[in-house]
This record gives structure tokens, C-alpha cells and sequence, in this order.
């Protein structure tokens, strides 16, 4: 049970926050991410060991879009970011830097597709590779990287612009 007991100390932030941003509810993300390590610990080790990380994601994010088709719902991520953001002794006015510039980044983020926002948050947040991100979304790698080159250029258009007209 030790290896469970590190999965957990490893993934439960990541998957907590993968959770929130698929749910929008905090709440139901730790319902979710309890779900997933309950999980772990009736799957064999043997089947799961070796591509651990995938397994999770995949698994949390099959139980999160049940919620989701039950609840019909979505929050922004954005919330749900300010709820679980780590707390860094910074200094207040770099701080409010910061915390202004994720929010526009979380908002312009929010104004893409749903699988683009998916793919970057994985690729971004979670630090998966293509092929994590593939196993647990279901797309191809291809796809995936297609959808964060396309994701992340139309982010930059969107920087490009707001800095022309001053408001980056």
C-alpha cells in the first residue's frame, strides 16, 4: 500500500485541480479524485504500474465527465484556480501581478475550445507528455498536438492584440 500512499502524495494536487477544472466545482473534483484513488487501490499494480500518471488522469477524467453528463453543467476554470493556487511569499505588488496576469491568461483560456483547453491544461499544468495526454483524452498524439499548436497561436494572437492596445 506504500505505492498507493505516493501516487496519492504525487497526484492528488494535479488531479485535484484537473478535476475542479473539468467539473467546476471543488467539491465534486474531491469526490472525484477520492473515486479515482479508490480505484487504484482495488486495480492490480501490475496493470497499472509503468503508466501510472495515465491511468489516473484517464480514470478521473472518465468519473469527472459523469458528473459533468449529470450536472450538465461547467464552471469556469478560472474559479476554481483561485480556490486551489499554492500560496508563494512574494512580494504583495508582485503578487497582484501575478495573480492579474493568470487571470487574464485563465480568461483568454477559457475562450477556447473545450479539447484545446483540455490538451494545454494536461500538457501545461500536469506536465504530460503527447502521449500521456493521448491515453487519457482518447485523441491521437497527433491530434493533441495539433490542438495545443493551435491553442497556444491563437493564445498569442490574443497577447499580441491585447499588447497593442495596451491592456497586457
Amino acid at each position: 500500500m506504500d505505492w498507493i500512499q505516493t501516487a496519492m502524495e504525487r497526484y492528488g494536487g494535479p488531479l485535484l485541480r484537473y478535476a475542479t477544472g473539468l467539473t467546476g466545482n471543488a467539491e465534486t473534483a474531491r469526490d472525484v479524485v477520492q473515486e479515482t484513488f479508490l480505484r487504484l487501490c482495488r486495480a492490480e499494480r501490475g496493470k497499472v504500474e509503468g503508466h501510472l500518471a495515465p491511468w489516473l488522469y484517464t480514470v478521473c477524467r472518465n468519473l469527472a465527465l459523469d458528473v459533468h453528463r449529470k450536472e450538465r453543467h461547467m464552471a469556469p476554470w478560472n474559479e476554481a484556480a483561485a480556490a486551489t493556487a499554492e500560496a508563494t511569499a512574494v512580494a504583495p505588488s508582485d503578487a497582484a501581478e501575478r495573480a492579474e496576469a493568470r487571470t487574464r491568461a485563465d480568461a483568454w483560456l477559457d475562450t477556447l475550445p473545450k479539447n484545446q483547453q483540455e490538451v494545454i491544461r494536461l500538457k501545461f499544468q500536469d506536465a504530460l507528455s503527447y502521449a500521456e495526454i493521448s491515453r487519457v483524452t482518447g485523441l491521437s498524439a497527433t491530434n493533441v498536438g495539433y490542438l495545443i499548436h493551435t491553442g497556444l497561436k491563437a493564445l498569442r494572437q490574443r497577447l499580441a492584440a491585447a499588447e497593442s492596445a495596451g491592456q497586457a
